[in-house]
């Protein structure tokens, strides 16, 4: 198009579009330092030409493959690439990350390893660039939990406000710009919009990163009049006039491509046997905690955590459906177990950050609960000192509060059950059904399964426990031999557990508790 006419077509966008991406240094450790406004100049590192084999133009790192070629890749093999001075700027990435920033790199590789298969399979099933699996090296490192100095999350790095536009939800709850599959839907959605706008990959990348408005006012204050300047042509002709960080995001974009197109080439070796990512998901109809859906799955909660890394609390949203991933090969499993879990019994522990402009009836009210209960459950809480962001205990479905500790005890197993299950006596025990009481919560307290429970008292799938009916249990797996122990300095659920060889979850169930519940030195715990 002239560049009048991509005046006139972009004029109508608001400079105020929502802003793109920030980047900001990952692992702990710093980025390359942001290269000045002004200049071109290349910094080298001498020990980089030693320890690689290195190329300068980007038309020999990317390969030798003309630009006409059809079907070639449209970001790999652009006019953009064959640019001196961003060729330069190539040349001064990879020299970077393959240097001082090599310990970063090798991080980013690992963990593109384990996420880029969900990346290709959306760019292949859209017909998108596949060369677009780069770009998160260049966002966040591929990692999950990364947030810029401004405030953009996620593997793709997107802002709130973008975010929510994209229809992913960013609450205290849940950020869905955390969950690699979600954000990655929304992010290849936000390009494609990006890209018919601007008609050029190279401009929707540099909209992606400065935002769109920005964008359009650079093509509306610079782009020549008396040309037919266009698509990546366009981009660079603006280039010179795009946000310093702006003008970096291309060069990066082809070094991240490169090597991480060829690591072995570049002096990395990412490990063979790293596990892509893989799961089922479930849908749960309402709040349920993380342990209730570890123990209907048969699963450790880590696993749970590790796959639902968009919850930001230990239990999915209240009134809420939402789906939960689970290890593969555990769905029909938890959908079994729990279908048998009472509704009041799936949340036992719940934190709730305190959002703007909350009072403590606003949140007793939300779940049901008394303010007394509420201020008790965290140390006598007094609702004038309210914070922004505090995590307050609701004591909800069977959590029990402790005023005096400030902490809530979640989901305690009725442990009036029969002496000797108790205690590790009797093989085989008789347990009369109490109102209430069902074969998950029965199970939970003999330290057995539900299939032994039927197994043991010839039980159909849809047999119904009646009050005062006496079943038999067999008592000799989790809860025989019961031993105690007393927490010492520097001890942890999950240390405690690997010295006993138990699950956390059952280390902490066993005594009425959750893991993401403190524990202190000289307190006493039962070991299953």
């Amino acid at each position: 198009m002239r560049g009048a006419s991509a005046r006139l077509l972009l004029g109508g966008m608001l400079v105020a579009a929502a802003a793109g991406c920030s980047r900001v240094g990952f692992d702990g450790g710093p980025e390359a330092p942001s290269p000045d406004a002004g200049t071109e100049t290349v910094v080298r590192t001498p020990s980089a030409a030693d320890r690689i084999e290195r190329t300068v133009a980007p038309t020999r790192v990317l390969d030798e493959t003309p630009l006409e070629v059809e079907g070639a890749d449209p970001l790999l093999y652009s006019i953009v690439r064959d640019d001196t001075r961003l060729t330069e700027r190539v040349d001064y990435w990879i020299d970077f990350w393959t240097s001082r920033g090599s310990g970063h790199f090798g991080r980013y590789l690992e963990r593109m390893a384990r996420y880029h298969p969900i990346v290709d399979q959306e760019l292949k099933e859209r017909g998108l660039p596949l060369s677009l699996r780069y770009l998160p090296v260049v966002e966040s490192g591929y990692h999950l939990g990364a947030v810029s100095r401004v405030g953009a999350t996620g593997l793709w790095q997107i802002m709130t406000p973008t975010a929510r536009d994209l229809g992913l939800s960013v609450s205290t709850l849940v950020d869905d710009r955390r969950d690699p599959v979600a954000s990655t839907r929304a992010a290849l959605d936000y390009l494609e919009q990006l890209h018919r706008t601007f008609d050029s990959w190279f401009l929707a990348l540099a909209a992606y990163n400065a935002g769109p408005g920005r964008v359009a006012g650079v093509i509306q204050r610079h782009a020549p009049a008396d040309t037919e300047l266009a698509g990546d042509a366009l981009y660079l002709y603006l280039r010179p006039h795009l946000p310093a960080e702006t003008r970096e995001f291309v060069p990066r974009f082809f070094a991240a491509a490169a090597i991480a197109g060829d690591p072995e080439r570049y002096g990395f070796q990412v490990p063979a046997d790293i596990p892509h990512l893989a799961f089922e998901e479930v849908e749960v109809p309402d709040a349920t905690s993380f342990d209730v859906l570890a123990e209907a799955a048969g699963v450790d909660e880590d696993a749970i955590r590790e796959l639902n890394p968009h919850f930001l609390s230990t239990f999915t949203p209240v009134g809420e459906a939402r789906v939960v991933r689970l290890p593969p090969g555990t769905g029909e499993t938890f959908e079994t177990n729990f279908a048998m879990i009472p509704p009041d019994e799936r949340i036992r522990l719940l934190e709730h950050p305190v959002g703007q402009g909350e009072t403590l009836t606003h949140i007793a009210r939300r779940y049901s609960v008394s303010v007394a209960d509420l201020q008790s459950a965290n140390g006598s809480l007094d609702p004038r000192r309210l914070q922004v962001g505090q995590r307050l205990i609701v004591p909800v479905a069977g959590v029990q509060a402790t005023a005096s500790s400030g902490t809530t005890l979640a989901g305690a197993d009725d442990t009036s059950g029969p002496a000797d299950a108790q205690n590790g006596g009797a093989e085989i025990q008789p347990h009369r059904v109490r109102s209430g009481e069902s074969l998950w919560t029965i199970a939970r307290a003999y330290g057995v399964t539900v299939a032994d429970l039927r197994r043991w008292n010839n039980l159909s799938e849809n047999a119904v426990l009646q009050p005062g009916a006496e079943l038999i249990v067999g008592s000799g797996t989790a809860s025989q031999g019961a031993r105690a122990y007393t927490v010492r300095a520097g001890d942890t659920w999950g240390g405690i557990a690997q010295r006993f060889g138990v699950r956390s979850a059952d280390l902490a169930r066993a005594n009425g508790r959750t893991t993401g519940e403190v524990i202190r030195v000289g307190e006493e715990l039962r070991i299953p």
